[in-house]
């Protein structure tokens, strides 16, 4: 005898487990279904169905379908939004043809059903549409909103708005937003800005935009990076009068913070009134993002206090990126110890944040530690390390890695070689850059890119072959903004200066609009090889021509080619009008201009200014009292020594380094320690009497 509480139990069953995806559970039930032989009620099987269909086990649903005794047309809806969830629509259309030649006509849901698969093709959208026509659907609101949405994921967003216009009489707010949406997708702001000004009742209409609206609006938006279009859908959004909506305002947030204001992300932020998890680790992400790690540490010290649930594995990466930003070990490892306290499991992107963290901040000794207990690694994983060591210029380990990482089969991306090529830049080491090079070359044309010919271009020019470096500039198929800075930047860096010249009218000549990047190479060329009145002109076009407010790196580079040139009192008016409150580094570009060329007056001026700023560095205060030593102002000297001692401040000692065969060796000022160091001097006296 049949279980009648059993029969309508276990469509409710069904549904949960469709809804929780558990298969396992839903299978489960199945099996007492056979058991109490429930398998031919008609309203069971339609749930066994809409279960396998959600599940995404379409083989499962159609031998339930196939086991059907009767088929009505939730059956047939239920097999065919199966295949349709599976991308499978000639299976679904097929379905379609049968139930329609056994004589079963369809509903809504069928075709709706038959719009699922995402992005639909163009092609399907339109049998969809003239079934709806044959079957009496064309004026079903429900169903002329999903062809309207279909149309614009299709890629024919005219087709959509077509459509669109002949619903006059019956569309809502739904086929607005499905315009509004389809516009967005294709990129086409202006349009769906358009239409959002009609709803507001620009143009007679009598829907109003909701929530969905501006949220479609805003995301488009922030794709495309128009803070100031944004501003105005913010604008809209206040004038609407639309209620607080958690939608709205994290939209808004993601908006401003792709926009890079994070200003005025701050300000959504701190102006919602029951911040979720999602809106938490949105703004703690997007200010690290936009390099504002201090403020995203600021914002997580309020998550803290607030005591809101929020996902602490997104969030913790996110924090322990701003710790490497700042450098702030201390902090980044008590976020570890408390990982470790609180035995939280994190997963491979926390690992990888800590790894850049201890890397970031010096220790490589810890970071290394973390990677080689990773269970777990990617090419983020691999390539964190590996810029740690690129960042302190540890060529060896660096190649080793990158070694163990091809034995693991670890495929190296362009990331890996712009890592390598930074490491020979930082070092010198042509013989290992020329290495990478080949590397590359072998290793095919997939990986080639612009960011590892501009990485070769700064290698090959930092490591003094200015002949390779062009060779590789010259054979870029396409060149950005970058490569033409790196180019510029070898070259003047070794003062042919006449020569970035040259490049940068080329670069011009290409019809690319310089940025505020290509001018500080530019300058700094000409800084290198006095020459004045060509940096003083592009100086000037900077700001006139091109509209580039200059930053201090541009003022700096103006300076020191005014004070290299002895025009000191030139350089002092400048940073008198361009820089009102000038720091200790610029102040001491014209200290030593006021050394070399005697301006004993001007230098007490500057030196008094220096003073008062109080540098944290001691190389501010050395430079100070060498520049009083080599005006003879002794007083001075002895004043500066004795400042340095209060401060506790002790300068690091003078030293570089020389690169043979893979090995740094450093040398330090009056150090001779080095075992080769008798030796080492006297080729240095027989060069230098060779020279002579």
């Amino acid at each position: 005898m049949v279980n009648t509480m059993e029969a309508h139990t276990v469509p409710k069953l069904l549904k949960s487990c469709a809804t929780a995806r558990s298969l396992s559970l839903g299978q489960s039930i199945h099996n007492r279904v056979i058991v109490s032989g429930l398998s031919s009620d008609p309203y069971i099987s339609s749930s066994l169905l809409h279960f396998y269909s959600k599940c995404d086990q379409t083989q499962l649903a159609r031998k339930v379908f196939d086991a059907m005794p009767t088929k009505n047309v939730v059956a047939w809806t239920s097999i065919i939004a199966a295949y349709s969830r599976s991308n499978d629509p000639g299976t679904a259309f097929s379905m379609y043809d049968h139930m329609r030649a056994r004589g079963v006509l369809p509903n809504s849901v069928t075709l709706l059903s038959l719009l699922l698969p995402s992005p639909p093709r163009f092609f399907n959208v339109q049998c969809v549409h003239a079934c709806a026509v044959r079957t009496g659907f064309a004026g079903s609101l429900v169903v002329v909103n999903s062809m309207l949405n279909a149309y614009a994921k299709s890629g024919n967003v005219d087709v959509s708005r077509a459509l669109f216009d002949e619903m006059r009489c019956f569309r809502d707010v739904v086929s607005w937003n499905c315009v509004v949406s389809g516009y967005v997708w294709c990129g086409n702001l202006k349009e769906s800005m358009s239409l959002v000004k009609r709803m507001m009742g620009h143009g007679g209409e009598s829907v109003r935009p909701d929530a969905q609206t501006f949220t479609s609006l805003l995301s488009g938006v922030s794709d495309h990076g128009e803070l100031k279009l944004g501003k105005s859908v913010h604008a809209q959004i206040l004038v609407s009068g639309l209620r607080p909506d958690k939608h709205v305002e994290t939209a808004l947030l993601g908006m401003y913070l792709n926009c890079g204001s994070t200003d005025d992300a701050l300000l959504v932020f701190d102006g919602m009134l029951d911040a979720d998890a999602v809106s938490w680790t949105a703004m703690i992400s997007g200010l690290v993002q936009n390099f504002r790690a201090n403020d995203a540490l600021i914002v997580f010290r309020k998550l803290l206090a607030s005591g809101a649930l929020v996902n602490w594995i997104e969030t913790f990466a996110s924090v322990l990126a701003a710790c490497a930003q700042m450098g702030l070990f201390l902090m980044g490892a008590s976020i570890h110890c408390c990982i470790i306290r609180h035995k939280i499991s994190v997963d491979l992107s926390v690992q990888n944040s800590l790894v850049t963290m201890y890397a970031k901040c010096g220790r490589l000794d810890v970071s290394w530690a973390i990677f080689n207990r990773m269970h777990i690694r990617n090419s983020v994983s691999w390539n964190a390390m590996l810029s740690g060591y690129a960042r302190n210029g540890c060529l060896n380990e660096a190649f080793s890695l990158f070694d163990e990482m091809r034995m693991m089969t670890q495929i190296p991306d362009s990331i890996s070689i712009v890592l390598l090529l930074q490491v020979c830049a930082s070092v010198g080491a042509l013989q290992h850059g020329k290495w990478v090079h080949g590397f590359i070359v072998r290793s095919g044309i997939t990986m080639r890119c612009i960011s590892v010919d501009t990485a070769l271009i700064d290698m090959y020019s930092k490591c003094g072959d200015l002949q390779k470096a062009w060779k590789c500039f010259d054979e870029m198929p396409e060149k950005d903004m970058v490569s033409w800075s790196a180019i510029i930047a070898g070259h003047g860096g070794h003062g042919h200066g006449e020569v970035a010249l040259k490049i940068y009218q080329d670069f011009l000549a290409t019809g690319l609009k310089p940025n505020s990047v290509i001018f500080l190479s530019v300058l700094s060329a000409c800084s290198h090889s006095g020459m004045v009145s060509q940096g003083l002109q592009i100086f000037q076009s900077m700001t006139e021509e091109f509209g580039i407010k200059p930053a201090l790196e541009h003022c700096g580079c103006v300076i020191d080619l005014l004070s290299r040139s002895g025009r000191v009192s030139e350089a002092e008016t400048f940073v008198r009008w361009m820089l009102p409150n000038p720091t200790a580094d610029v102040l001491g570009i014209l200290l030593e201009a006021c050394k070399m060329h005697g301006y004993e007056r001007l230098h007490r001026e500057i030196a008094r200014q220096v003073t008062e700023l109080k540098p944290k560095t001691a190389e501010n205060y050395v430079q100070l009292a060498q520049s009083y030593a080599a005006l003879n102002l002794w007083e001075g000297v002895g004043e500066t020594w004795a400042m340095m001692r209060t401060l506790g401040l002790k300068k690091t000692p003078g030293w570089s380094f020389i690169e043979l065969h893979g090995t740094i060796t450093p040398f330090f000022v009056n150090d001779s320690s080095h075992p080769s160091y008798e030796e080492i001097v006297s080729v240095l006296k027989l060069l230098e009497w060779e020279y002579r």
